[in-house]
């Protein structure tokens, strides 16, 4: 049985997953902004412990995407994690590193233990530049997985036919273009075309 304290955490824990912060994930699912705020997890003037509901956490893992299972190995702090290949953002437009559906190949991949990541084929960019700053810094690792197919909202990675990598927030998609939404406010909004779209995964775990 998972204690009071597990929970919570739990929820911390898969909101830092998504790189999010509990009012972001709360948001993400729909939910009121603060209903995962650590000021609201002891009411009574700490007299009485709050447990989020059933219903707030089914939708904060549906909204990305994470089963009970790996929710409750987050909030006990068991270890679910496996080896992922681990690759420079800087270097991921470079021939070599990716094959035509985005999946991982070739040399010069390093290797990293990340927990919760069941895909098979999922491996890990290190972030490098300041573009996508605030949500992702130099240096934050991202899990991608090309085996998930991405959904409005999305953080995913994107590679164009002519080499470009990015990683945005996918903010509308459509049958013949793709609308690509900055994190950092300094560098403009992409519309791809479905021609120039190379491959697009989606980020699934952000350690930072």
């Amino acid at each position: 049985m998972l204690t009071h304290a597990q929970i919570w955490s739990g929820v911390d824990r898969l909101a830092a997953r998504a790189g999010l912060t509990p009012s972001g994930l709360a948001r993400r699912a729909g939910l009121d902004p603060t209903t995962f705020n650590p000021s609201k997890r002891i009411v009574d003037a700490g007299a009485r412990q709050r447990w989020p509901s059933t219903e707030s956490l089914s939708k904060a893992l549906a909204a990305v995407r994470v089963s009970f299972e790996d929710f409750a190995a987050l909030a006990t702090g068991a270890s679910t994690g496996r080896s992922v290949p681990l690759l420079g953002f800087a270097k991921a437009g470079y021939d070599g590193y990716f094959d035509e559906s985005g999946f991982p190949m070739g040399q010069g991949w390093g290797d990293v233990q990340f927990p919760g990541v069941e895909d098979s084929h999922a491996y890990a960019l290190e972030i490098t530049g300041e573009s996508m700053l605030p949500v992702f810094r130099p240096g934050d690792r991202v899990v991608v997985s090309p085996d998930d197919t991405p959904r409005r909202g999305d953080r995913v990675i994107v590679k164009t036919i002519e080499g470009e990598v990015m990683a945005k927030e996918l903010a509308v998609l459509r049958p013949d273009y793709i609308l690509l939404r900055s994190f950092n406010p300094d560098f403009p909004d992409r519309k791809l075309m479905a021609k120039d779209l190379a491959w697009m995964a989606r980020i699934v775990w952000a350690s930072q």
